[in-house]
C-alpha cells in the first residue's frame, strides 16, 4: 500500500505530533507499504508581518496546495492520504483535491481543531465550548489567541470549512483516539460511520520497573499552561516534603520555573534513553492537563514503565487512565485535591505496585505499536472501500 502523510508543522517547538507520525511511517514501511511525508512548516511565520499575512489567506483555502497535491496524486497516486494537520500552509483544499481525484483521505485528528478554533477549548484557563454550534465569531470577541489579527485568522478559516462542509464531505475517514474525542466530533455533526478510534502507541518498555522503589514524581511533556503545570507547582508547595521532577520544555518554560518552589525540580529535555532512566527512578507520573487531551503518549510510556498514573478527570484521559486501577483521577485544576491524591500514592507503595501492574497489562494489550499497526492498516482499508463502494 503507498500511503501519503500530510503534516503542517507547527510553530510550537515542543508538540508531540511529528513524533507520531513518525512513528507511524517507520511501521508502515517496515511491514511493507510504501509512505512519502509531504510538509510544510509554520515556523518563522511570526517573526515577519508579510508571512503572517500570506499563512491568513493560505489558511482560509490554498489554491498553490490544492495544485501541489492535484499535480503529485496525477504523477504518482497514493492508495490512501493520511493527514494529520492542514493549517495554516496547506488549507483545507488539499481534501478537494484528493476527492476529485478519487483518492480516499484518512485524517488523524491530534487536537479538537474541528470543534474549536484554537483546537483545545480553554479560554483563561477554564474549559469553553462557546464556539460550538457556528459560533466561530466569539472567538474573535474574545480574542482566544490574545492577539487579535491571530483570533481572526482562526475564526475565519475554521467558519469557512464548517460552513462550506471542506471536512465533512472531503474526508472519507477520521482518526480519533478516545470514544469522548468521537463524541465531540457526532455532536457536531460528522456521522458516526465517518470515525473510527485508533488510539496512540508509544514504544513499550521490555522491563516495567518497580514504582514501590521511586525516588521521585515525574512530569514530562510540554511545558505550557492547558497542560495545567500551575496546579502541579500548587500541589507542589502543599506538598514540600515530596520531590518533583519535571522534564520538558515549551513556551511558559522560565515563567513556570521561577514559581516552582524548593521540592520541584526542572530537568530539561529528554533524549530516549535519558526518558526511559527518568522513569525508572519515578514512583509515579501526574499529568494535570486543564485542556481536552487527546491522547497523550506520555500515559502510554508511563503504563509502560509500571507506573500509575494521577491525571485530570478530563477530555479522554479517563479512558486511558481508570480510576483506582491504572491511577488516580481528580478534579482539574484543583491544586488540593491532586496534592491529597499524590500524597496518598507517594505514601502507599504497595498501591502503586498494584496499580502499576495494571497500568503495564493495559499499555502491552491496548497500546502497543503492533496493535496500532493493525488499527491503523484497518482504517486505511475502510477508507478504501467507502471510496469503492
Amino acid at each position: 500500500m503507498k500511503i501519503y502523510q500530510i503534516y503542517n508543522e507547527q510553530r510550537s517547538l515542543f508538540g508531540g505530533e511529528i513524533s507520531v507520525i513518525e512513528m507511524t511511517m517507520r511501521l508502515l514501511e517496515i511491514n511493507g507499504n510504501v509512505t512519502r511525508l509531504i510538509m510544510k512548516s509554520s515556523r518563522g511565520i511570526d517573526k515577519s508581518l508579510l508571512k503572517k499575512i500570506s499563512a491568513f489567506f493560505s489558511g482560509i483555502y490554498n489554491v498553490n496546495s490544492y495544485r501541489q497535491i492535484q499535480r503529485l496524486i496525477e504523477e504518482d497516486p497514493p492508495d490512501v492520504v493520511h493527514v494529520h494537520s492542514l493549517y495554516p500552509m496547506f488549507s483545507p483544499s488539499v481534501l478537494v483535491a484528493c476527492r476529485r481525484a478519487g483518492i480516499p483521505v484518512v485524517m488523524t485528528l491530534h487536537n479538537q481543531s474541528l470543534t474549536c478554533p484554537t483546537w483545545h477549548h480553554l479560554y483563561k484557563g477554564n474549559v469553553c465550548e462557546e464556539c460550538t454550534g457556528g459560533h466561530e465569531y466569539r472567538c474573535v470577541l474574545k480574542n482566544c489567541r490574545e492577539n487579535v489579527f491571530e483570533s481572526i485568522a482562526y475564526a475565519l478559516r475554521s467558519s469557512v470549512a464548517r460552513s462550506f462542509r471542506i471536512f465533512y464531505d472531503n474526508v472519507t475517514l477520521f482518526i480519533v483516539m478516545t470514544n469522548f474525542s468521537k463524541n465531540k466530533l457526532i455532536n457536531s455533526g460528522f456521522r458516526e460511520n465517518q470515525i473510527v478510534v485508533v488510539p496512540n502507541a508509544a514504544c513499550i518498555s521490555n522491563v516495567g520497573n518497580k514504582p514501590s522503589t521511586g525516588e521521585y514524581i515525574a512530569y514530562a511533556g510540554r511545558i505550557s499552561k492547558e497542560k495545567g503545570i500551575s496546579t502541579l507547582l500548587s500541589a507542589s508547595m502543599q506538598n514540600t516534603e515530596l520531590p518533583i521532577r519535571i522534564a520538558g520544555d515549551g513556551p511558559q518554560y522560565s515563567e513556570i520555573a521561577a514559581q516552582a518552589p524548593s521540592n520541584v525540580m526542572f530537568v530539561g529535555m529528554l533524549n530516549r534513553a535519558e526518558l526511559d532512566d527518568y522513569y525508572n527512578h519515578a514512583q509515579f507520573v501526574v499529568l494535570p492537563s486543564i485542556c481536552y487531551e487527546s491522547f497523550p503518549v506520555v500515559a502510554v510510556e508511563a503504563m509502560s514503565h509500571s507506573l500509575p498514573i494521577i491525571a485530570s478527570r478530563l477530555g479522554g484521559l479517563p479512558e486511558v487512565i481508570e480510576d483506582g486501577i491504572t491511577g488516580l483521577l481528580f478534579e482539574p485544576g484543583n491544586s488540593m485535591d491532586l496534592a491529597n491524591k499524590m500524597h496518598l500514592l507517594w505514601k502507599n507503595p504497595e498501591l502503586c505496585r498494584k496499580m502499576g501492574k495494571a497500568g503495564r497489562e493495559k499499555a502491552v494489550l491496548q497500546y502497543s505499536q503492533s496493535v496500532y499497526y493493525k488499527n491503523l492498516i484497518e482504517a486505511y482499508e475502510k477508507a478504501i472501500n467507502i471510496i469503492r463502494e
